[in-house]
């Protein structure tokens, strides 16, 4: 029989971390953002420092993940242990994997914690019940395995009793991480490597054998992998992401619980890979893969429109847009909220600020506007108040003369405005506003915009009812022919036509290359096109697709200093791929629906 047990009461009483490593800092970070206190102690000045920059610069972030909003707890680092613990209600080591390491850790804590603190280890691989040989037999029953594996891009936490641990405190913790945002899973027996980790266990013992027999190499695994799961989770990217020497260290605690052969697993990094210093990326030579060259990855900002799985009320869908911004990371932070059906986003350098287009309420609502705000989303401004345009589309920054072009979609127009909203004008009209048969004709509804700037010419689509192959991409100058209006101007060349349904462009001046989104029907819509428009242009040619099978794409922007595009769509993903359309990743996925995207570098 357990014994009898109480929960300790937490009041102001803090959660302790022992180590500001990768993790500790993160789980630190999960606690303060949910409005408890913590302490973060390791002995190295250097790790405290950088444990309190990551909770300053990511506790906004991971507030999204806990229920309810709250204020955030209070935080420290120190390196004196007893004042660490003196108080606390909750230690979690998440020292190196050494278990004399932990044993003593234990032992330490176990004589200077309050009598009701509960002890959690973060070890993914080491039972708790072999660290507790030196804490009292009381204590043993407030010792489990707690593991965070890395919030909040994951958001598991794995419990396991220590073979003592009184069945309470399960439900217990189990009710703190839920309230955390966590999402909390129990063992419901000791297990070497609990419940996911004795899953990625047996995979990549086999992709290790596989390796070491010959029978294939990473690229071609991580091929099939993807293709198999498509989850955006490599084994072998993984395993470099960890660490060769991690992933042999647990692997090892296997082979010796199981007597199994680690010829073909542990042998085979260690000879092949840790010897020679391949770790992984924490190495620079590289590990499964050969080390990547140097990048400098943009963060992305982009568009959450507000009609996706994460509108709780559809009536509030004017109400539930966002900005977005993906660190290079991999982290993201909601800059903006409760926005009115944002569509495209830019961004200006020189100014450090974003400029921004929402729809308004509906396609039948003359309620759309223009937006700007710094970059970190402080300072929002109001360029054209909801009503001065009826849709805005896809916006462009003319960076050199600070001025802003977009389309109006049922405005049937592409505008242009200062950056502080001055100077309207319609450079293109494809219809009149007054009249019910033109608004209602989608063929005239301008919707996506680029500019080539070098030689003075803008781009945009009109791009036609539904999924019906009558979209149509256009090119003018970038001013009006002199004695000609918006509406009669004789310098518009229509390039491409019968297109599924295009909605956002790009130009790419380095190679006179269009590059555009399609949300139309497969098999040539839902697509990543390209084609040349520069010397080499041929009337009535036929554009290149690119990459298919996205959810409607929306938005896209270029990289070309890293060889990339980037494509949001309205099933919540954002995609990584080559200029060329290959190696595509997911980056990002939720359950929200996004439209436009830009990069900050």
């Amino acid at each position: 029989m357990s014994p009898m047990w109480s929960p300790p009461n937490i009041g102001s009483r803090p959660v302790v971390l022992l180590g500001a490593g990768v993790l500790g800092r993160r789980i630190a970070t999960v606690f303060v953002a949910a409005g408890y206190n913590v302490r973060v102690r390791d002995p190295s000045q250097e790790a405290r420092d950088a444990a309190i920059e990551y909770i300053d610069s990511h506790k906004d972030e991971f507030s999204r993940l806990s229920k309810g909003k709250r204020s955030y707890g209070e935080y420290s680092a120190i390196a004196d242990i007893d004042t660490a613990v003196k108080d606390a209600w909750l230690v979690i080591e998440a020292v190196p994997e050494k278990l004399e390491l932990k044993i003593d850790t234990f032992a330490e804590v176990d004589q200077k914690a309050p009598a009701d603190c509960i002890f959690g280890s973060n070890s993914s691989s080491i039972k708790s019940r072999l660290m507790i040989e030196k804490v009292s037999p009381v204590r043993r029953a407030q010792v489990l395995n707690v593991h965070f594996t890395m919030p909040p891009t994951i958001l598991t936490v794995e419990l396991m009793t220590d073979g003592e641990t009184n069945p309470e405190i399960f439900p217990f913790l189990t009710k703190i991480l839920d309230d955390c945002g966590m999402l909390p899973v129990t063992a419901r027996k000791e297990s070497t490597g609990f419940i996911f980790n004795r899953l990625w266990a047996a995979v990549k013992r086999e992709i290790l054998t596989i390796l070491a027999e010959g029978v294939s190499e990473p690229g071609e695994v991580d091929k099939i992998w993807d293709h198999m799961f498509k989850n955006g989770t490599s084994p072998c990217r993984l395993m470099d992401q960890i660490g060769l020497d991690t992933v042999a260290f647990v692997e090892n605690t296997y082979i010796e619980e199981r007597k199994l052969d680690g010829s073909l697993t542990v042998d085979f990094l260690r000879e092949n890979y840790i010897k020679e210093g391949r770790l992984g990326l924490k190495s620079g030579k590289g590990g499964l893969y050969p080390p990547a060259p140097p990048s400098n990855l943009p963060s992305v900002y982009f568009l959450d429109v507000g009609l996706g799985g994460n509108c709780p009320d559809i009536s509030l869908v004017g109400q539930n847009g966002k900005i977005i911004r993906r660190n290079p990371d991999g982290t993201t932070t909601a800059l903006l909220t409760g926005l009115n059906c944002p569509d495209g986003i830019d961004v200006s350098p020189a100014e450090g600020r974003m400029f921004w287009t929402n729809m308004g309420r509906h396609t039948s609502t003359h309620d759309g506007s223009v937006h700007s705000a710094n970059l970190d989303g402080s300072d929002t401004k109001t360029l054209l108040a909801p009503g001065e345009v009826h849709t805005p589309k896809q916006i462009v920054v003319d960076e050199a003369n600070c001025k802003l072009y977009f389309c109006d979609r049922e405005g049937m127009g592409v505008h242009r405005i200062d950056f502080d909203g001055q100077n309207h004008q319609i450079l293109v009209k494809t219809g009149d506003m007054n009249s019910p048969t033109d608004k209602a004709d989608s063929t005239r509804w301008c919707v996506g915009i680029t500019l080539d700037t070098k030689a003075r010419k803008l781009y945009w689509i009109q791009k036609g009812p539904s999924k019906s192959g009558r979209g149509r991409i256009f090119r003018a100058n970038m001013v009006i022919p002199s004695g000609e209006n918006a509406s009669n101007r004789s310098d518009i060349e229509t390039l491409f036509e019968g297109l599924p349904e295009p909605v956002d462009v790009e130009f790419d001046s380095g190679s006179n290359t269009l590059y555009w989104t399609d949300r139309g029907e497969h098999p040539t819509g839902s697509s990543l096109n390209k084609a040349s428009v520069g010397a080499d242009y041929i009337k009535g040619s036929k554009p290149e697709i690119i990459a298919r099978h996205f959810h409607e794409p929306i938005g896209l922007k270029l990289d070309t200093k890293n060889g990339h595009v980037y494509v949001t769509d309205l099933g919540g993903s954002v995609y990584r791929l080559g200029l060329d359309g290959s190696d595509k990743i997911k980056i990002h996925e939720d359950d929200g629906c996004y439209t436009g995207v830009t990069l900050v570098f």
